[in-house]
């Protein structure tokens, strides 16, 4: 890019020269490096090995230069796995690499490690009907392309991820979800509901060891089949290489934005006199059932943003006729750019400033809005003047949006995005009791970073994102004895049925930040011991950062030996033992594995 959109170039040479970019750099030794690290192994079926470093989103994740393959057939997936096998090998599956947690490989891992990367991207990507709303397609296709296959077929869902670079079997694989409850008035759509994608899962086909033939084949399991359970949510310890879901008739969307709303109100505690105005987020949850708050570290207004079936245009919105509509937040802006390299390089103090310049920029890119930068501080002025001003506003007024496909409106976040660590939970809920679980944690979360600060550190510098869904009730694809999704963070318990909604939190900053840690697990400690079963429960979001020490995520010996297992064995009925025995029954030589997951899946 040029002008004053962020180059990412100048980016990471700024933040690089200030010791602190290891967040940011993205580097990998292609296909055709003349530089092989080791000996190629020799794969069947003439397959040809190459390297390439593997790192995820956010860098947390970053290895020596892996051996990667590329298989054209679902067939040849099988027959990597009876080679992996048989020479202590392991395979796992890569595509898109738009994740925090280990679930693919873990950081640090040496290019002697007899692990094989298998990319679904570029082969494992066809799709076709299977049915009027039925939808056929191989797991390395993206969520992007689906969803424009299907509106091609006048079909959509009801709400899916914002990154349209996920692949399918990636979502799958963590039970990825959107924000959607039924609004007021609104009948769910047939063979829709509002949870995660697995949910919608009618049939899969996966590579599995057949005892009997003494090797791995592909078995299609369909939904009534009590094992399929263990494979709509399975953590990256199986490998699926085609689904069939079940979609329905697309709808037209509206998105309106606002920041106009204080956190002291969106948030308040119900009862509260704040509470009464009819803005709360439980009160714009009820009108329109989609609804997602971004709320910047250090400011007091939220980005508010609601989703309503609009089936025409109304007058004044704009219409869109792609993804991505905030570039504002997909180009990061030069002055947003160039103080996350300052906070890299060392000035974590300046994350005040950070989350008052994300703000401004959000409201000026949606609203055109110039009022609370006239009246900010010099430096935020400074900022935000002459051509990066102008630069933000030629990219249009965004706070009114109209998709006649909702996928215009559902994905919105690019990987050009600024490039964060997140943590994530999903707490189960009463949908009456939304706003409670929402104020008792936005409650917590800002007091503990008001005390941070006063003790003058900032483990924070992005935002928090809250989001509501419905959970995983098998009955709505229609197929009689449909098994639900053993893993999933939104598998309903059987004796909480008043549970039917789940609250969605993350907490955004960058990775390197001093402090991360330790702050997420004083959050992750709250979380679990406030929403502990009794009025509310809670799950950890599989894609995200959860079991912190004060060092580490994914690495507290309780949360992964004992919560975590506990909140989804709670209730009674097959659960996580279930889970975790089906798929070893299926592989039982841990071809689909790495050590993290022997360590969680036990």
């Amino acid at each position: 890019m040029t002008g004053q959109g962020l180059s990412r170039r100048r980016l990471l040479a700024a933040s690089a020269a200030a010791g602190g970019a290891a967040w940011l750099l993205r580097g990998t030794v292609g296909a055709d490096s003349a530089q092989a690290v080791g000996v190629a192994p020799a794969l069947p079926g003439g397959l040809a090995p190459y390297q390439q470093v593997y790192e995820n989103w956010a860098g947390e994740v970053r290895t020596d230069p892996l051996w990667v393959c590329a298989p054209s057939s679902p067939q040849q997936v099988a027959d990597l796995a009876d080679w992996a096998a048989a020479s202590g090998w392991r395979l796992r599956a890569q595509g898109q690499r738009h994740g925090w947690a280990p679930l693919t490989v873990a950081a640090g891992t040496t290019g002697d490690t007899k692990v094989l990367l298998v990319d679904t991207t570029r082969s494992l990507t066809a799709m076709s009907m299977a049915g009027a709303t039925a939808v056929r397609v191989q797991t390395g296709a993206s969520m992007e392309s689906l969803l424009a296959y299907l509106a091609g077929q006048g079909l959509g869902v009801v709400a899916c991820p914002a990154p349209g670079d996920l692949t399918v079997g990636g979502a799958l694989a963590i039970g990825g979800h959107g924000t959607a409850v039924p609004a007021q008035g609104e009948a769910p759509p047939p063979g829709q509901g509002y949870g995660s994608l697995s949910n919608q899962v009618l049939s899969l086909t996966a590579v599995v060891h057949d005892a009997a033939a003494g090797r791995y084949v592909l078995r299609t399991f369909d939904r009534t089949e009590a094992d399929s359970a263990a494979f709509l949510v399975h953590l990256g310890r199986a490998f699926l290489t085609e689904v069939v879901l079940q979609t329905g008739p697309d709808r037209s969307l509206r998105c309106l934005s606002r920041v106009d709303v204080p956190a002291s109100e969106l948030f308040a505690a119900p009862g509260s006199a704040a509470a009464s105005g009819g803005r709360t987020f439980a009160d714009f949850v009820a009108r329109t059932g989609r609804a997602e708050a971004i709320w910047y570290a250090f400011t007091d207004y939220p980005w508010l943003k609601t989703w309503e079936l609009s089936p025409s245009k109304p007058l004044f919105s704009h219409e869109v006729t792609a993804p991505y509509n905030y570039p504002f937040s997909d180009n990061i802006p030069q002055p947003v750019a160039e103080l996350a390299g300052q906070l890299v390089g060392g000035s974590w103090g300046l994350a005040p400033l950070f989350g008052q310049l994300q703000f401004l920029v959000t409201k000026i890119g949606l609203t055109g809005d110039l009022t609370d930068l006239l009246l900010a501080p010099g430096l935020l002025r400074s900022l935000l003047s002459g051509d990066a001003l102008t630069h933000l506003l030629a990219g249009g007024l965004r706070s009114d949006l109209w998709g006649e496909a909702s996928r215009h409106l559902l994905q919105y976040v690019r990987p050009t995005t600024l490039r964060v660590t997140a943590n994530g939970y999903a707490i189960h809920c009463r949908r009456a009791d939304v706003q409670w679980a929402v104020s008792q944690f936005t409650a917590f979360y800002q007091q503990l970073l008001a005390g941070y600060q006063a003790r003058g550190q900032y483990p924070m510098n992005g935002a928090v994102e809250i989001r509501v869904t419905g959970l995983d009730d098998p009955a709505v694809v229609g197929v009689p004895g449909a098994q639900p999704a053993l893993l999933s963070a939104l598998r309903p318990r059987a004796d909480r049925p008043e549970w039917d909604t789940a609250v969605w939190l993350d907490i955004l900053t960058l990775p390197s930040t001093p402090g991360l840690q330790g702050f997420c697990r004083e959050i992750e400690q709250y979380l679990f011991a406030t929403f502990d079963g009794t009025r509310a429960g809670l799950r950890v979001e599989w894609s995200k950062g959860w079991a912190y020490t004060q060092t580490a995520a994914w690495a507290d010996p309780d949360v992964l030996g004992r919560a975590i297992p506990a909140s989804l064995t709670a209730g009674g009925g097959p659960g996580w033992a279930e889970a975790v025995a089906t798929l070893d029954r299926y592989d039982p030589a841990r071809v689909f594995g790495n050590p993290f997951l022997d360590n969680l899946l036990r």
